[in-house]
Parts: C-alpha cells; sequence; structure tokens
C-alpha cells in the first residue's frame, strides 16, 4: 500500500535535521537570552514565552503561505525549516545555562574568547543533560508530527510516517488492519530506540519537570 522505505528515509532525514537544527538555534538563543545583555532583553524573552500561551495552529496559515511564496512545499526544507526554533526549548536551555557560573565566562573573555567561542568551547560542553533533554523532545515531537507533514507535502514520496500513513484512511471506509499494520512499522525503531536508550529517554523526560 505505501512505499515504506521511502517513507521512513524521509522522516528520519527530517528528524536528524530537526534535532541537530534545532540544538544549533535553540542553544545559541538561549546563550543570548541568560549570558548576554542587550535593550529590551527581558521583554522581549516574556514576549516569546507569551507564544506558548497561543494554539500552534493559529500559526499554520501564514507559515504555510510563506512556505508556497518561498517555493518550499514538497521539500525537506519545508518540513524542517519552520520548526528549527522552539520557544520551550529556549526556555529549557536558558534554565541550564544560568546555573553554570559566570566567572566561566569572566575566565574565557582573559583568555581571548570570544562570545561564540566562550558559547561554543565553554559552556556547551556543559549543559550535555540540557542537550539531550532537548534533542529527545525533539524527535519525539518529530517523529510523530502530523498536521505540518501532511499540510506542507501532498507528494506521497516526500511525505513522512504519519502523514503517510493518513493516506491509508478512506473517506467512507477504512481497512484498519492494513492502517494498524502500517502504525506497528511506524513504531518499531522508536521502540528499539527506547529500548537501547532507556535511561537517556527516562532522564531526559524527567527534567523537563521540577525538583
Amino acid at each position: 500500500k505505501l512505499n515504506f522505505p521511502q517513507l521512513y528515509l524521509n522522516t528520519i532525514l527530517v528528524t536528524v535535521l530537526m534535532i541537530i537544527g534545532q540544538i544549533l538555534v535553540v542553544t545559541i538563543c538561549a546563550y543570548a537570552f541568560d549570558r548576554l545583555n542587550f535593550p529590551g532583553k527581558n521583554v522581549l524573552f516574556l514576549c516569546m514565552l507569551a507564544l506558548m500561551m497561543v494554539p500552534g495552529q493559529i500559526f499554520i496559515i501564514p507559515r504555510f503561505k510563506m512556505m508556497v511564496k518561498l517555493g518550499l512545499t514538497n521539500t525537506m526544507t519545508g518540513l524542517v525549516l519552520p520548526g528549527l526554533f522552539n520557544v520551550f526549548g529556549v526556555f529549557l536551555m536558558r534554565q541550564f545555562f544560568s546555573t553554570l557560573p559566570r566567572e566561566l565566562d569572566e575566565a574565557a573573555r582573559i583568555d581571548g574568547c570570544s562570545y561564540f567561542r566562550t558559547y561554543w568551547n565553554v559552556l556547551l560542553p556543559l549543559v550535555k543533560p540540557g542537550l539531550t533533554t532537548l534533542a529527545i523532545l525533539a524527535m519525539l515531537g518529530t517523529w510523530k508530527d502530523l498536521m505540518w507533514p501532511l499540510i506542507c507535502n501532498t507528494d506521497l514520496n516526500m511525505m513522512t510516517l504519519s502523514a503517510g500513513l493518513s493516506t491509508l484512511n478512506g473517506q467512507y471506509t477504512t481497512n484498519f488492519p492494513v492502517l494498524m499494520a502500517g502504525s506497528l512499522l511506524a513504531m518499531i525503531p522508536m521502540v528499539i530506540l527506547y529500548l537501547i536508550f532507556q535511561k537517556q529517554f527516562i532522564q531526559g523526560i524527567a527534567m523537563t519537570g521540577g525538583k
């Protein structure tokens, strides 16, 4: 019914790109909000947090219009680009950066490090638990995301697993045994990853809560 190897490849590619992209974009934003001083920093941060109170579905239509104008529909870039910035991820990583002593930044500056090198070589390696948490959340969110892949890509060969499975739903009738078989195939990689990285999964999810 479906070209599962292609769907697997699309989903894995999007997931990997999303994890790498979010780690880079989110951690840089979090570093700037925690370590740098610039006009309106706190106001801008509060405005960003306010986005968490708005349903994400509100942004789907303007986001889709942007992708159409850029010619990025039915592309992997169109699936990845809108999800690179994660408000909760910025808040989460900012909390991790805030636990690091400021003396590290001062020592790095004395040794001649730029802001970027301080972020990349000094601080980022010290927030590995936060990076693990962010990577896990990005991976789970991307793997199971249905709405945006279904809207952005209409070509079956460019769809992810969740969007491809939705095409098995008929307007008047649905072959549920085939749909359940496809759902099982879509679950297998996540189950295998969970069994291998069980400890990291549990720690990563636990770190998103309070102590």
